[in-house]
């Protein structure tokens, strides 16, 4: 993820979690993953990160309305610029893929995952 620079990749490398926000009707839904399920799929950040999806059915009926996601990493561990820890937030499209080449390779290191969490970064922003 050269493109956004080294805080990026570092959030990425320690963030302990990830949280994943779509578009519902009237409101937005919010999952999580761990920061280490992401990095097991995703070993560097780049232009498409995978999520291992358990159930996500809301998730799912959201993005088959409004593909639109947004992703925030976090990290005490990463000097932030006032205060110990930095976060970022990922914006892009997704998609859940039940089947095909990213959702086999979710199957296959988290046997409880229907399939995964496809997400096409567009823009990444630092959390000042």
């Amino acid at each position: 993820m050269s493109k956004w620079g080294d805080t990026f990749r570092e959030i990425w490398e320690k963030a302990e979690w990830a949280a994943i926000a779509t578009s519902g009707e009237g409101q937005p839904h919010v999952v999580g993953s761990w920061g280490k399920d992401l990095r097991s799929l995703n070993p560097s950040l780049d232009e498409t990160i995978v999520v291992p999806a358990g159930k996500f059915h809301k998730t799912e009926e959201n993005l088959n309305r409004n593909s639109r996601v947004e992703v925030l990493l976090a990290s005490r561990e990463v000097r932030g610029s006032r205060s110990p820890g930095q976060g970022c937030s990922l914006t892009g499209t997704g998609e859940i893929q039940t089947s095909g080449r990213y959702a086999e390779m979710a199957k296959a290191k988290f046997p409880w995952a229907r399939g995964a969490l496809v997400i096409r970064i567009e823009a990444a922003k630092l959390h000042l």
